[in-house]
């Protein structure tokens, strides 16, 4: 149980494996007006920088759960770096379907809504380990204008025009689930930039390094392509957010 071995070559580099930099995940800490003692799960938490952050800056504690072994043990080290250890803990399993067996106050689930098979599906899964009243998290990708055609979907890393909303859409997705949308932070195309330039670096990089590898030839096409189809559809199209909801 692992992610596949070209993720973490992907971005090795990477503290948040999504299109936020750290100001921007600052900025949502700031947003939630989180207290101390405020209990977090973390579904795909990743390298774990926003439960370690967070327990830095605003003293919670919580549990990240991830089903890559490279990012568990980034996030295990990250938390002993800030001195937050006894913070907050991180578990490599496979988040789909993860319940926490005491509610918490935040549950989470930044950037990675399929291991609900969608948002409508995560927030079902978030909800049973929320407290009542409780704030839930939702990472998800949007159009930032009408896509023309199946071309620039699939440039953008979709299978079609269909898989994403436009920014309103998304919002009124929430309210059509049940949920109150009470903040919102957005990635802009400088983040994105930082996300997705980083990549090419690691991937060169890796590259010099590892020549004969099995994955050598899968990373160039990669390199290769892939700042191409950034600049020419990702960057203009597709846009990313976390919204803050809470159940009606």
């Amino acid at each position: 149980m692992d992610l596949p071995r070209i993720f973490t070559i992907r971005e090795r580099s990477h503290r948040i494996h999504n299109p936020f930099t750290p100001g921007k995940l600052a900025d949502l800490g700031q947003a939630l007006h989180l207290e101390p003692g405020t209990r977090v799960l973390d579904l795909a938490s990743g390298s774990g920088e926003m439960l370690c952050t967070w327990a830095r800056d605003h003293g919670v504690t919580g549990t990240g759960i991830d089903i890559s072994t490279v990012f568990t043990e980034q996030a295990r080290a990250r938390a002993t770096e800030l001195g937050v250890a006894d913070q907050v803990s991180f578990v490599h399993d496979d988040a789909s379907g993860f319940v926490t067996d005491e509610p918490v106050d935040l549950a989470a689930c930044v950037g990675a809504t399929w291991v609900g098979g969608g948002v409508a599906g995560t927030i079902e899964l978030l909800g049973k380990s929320l407290r009542p009243g409780g704030l839930m998290l939702i990472g998800e990708p949007y159009w930032r204008q009408v896509v023309p055609d199946q071309e620039t979907a699939e440039g953008c890393g979709a299978g079609s025009t269909d898989d994403f909303m436009v920014l309103p859409e998304l919002v009124e997705q929430f309210g059509d689930l049940g949920c109150d949308v009470v903040e919102m932070v957005l990635a802009d195309q400088d983040s994105w930039d930082r996300y997705q330039a980083a990549q090419w670096l690691n991937l060169r990089r890796w590259l010099d390094e590892n020549p004969d590898d099995d994955l050598a030839a899968e990373a160039r096409a990669e390199l290769t392509t892939d700042p191409v189809r950034y600049a020419r559809y990702q960057r203009e199209y597709l846009g990313w957010g976390v919204f803050a909801v809470m159940g009606r």
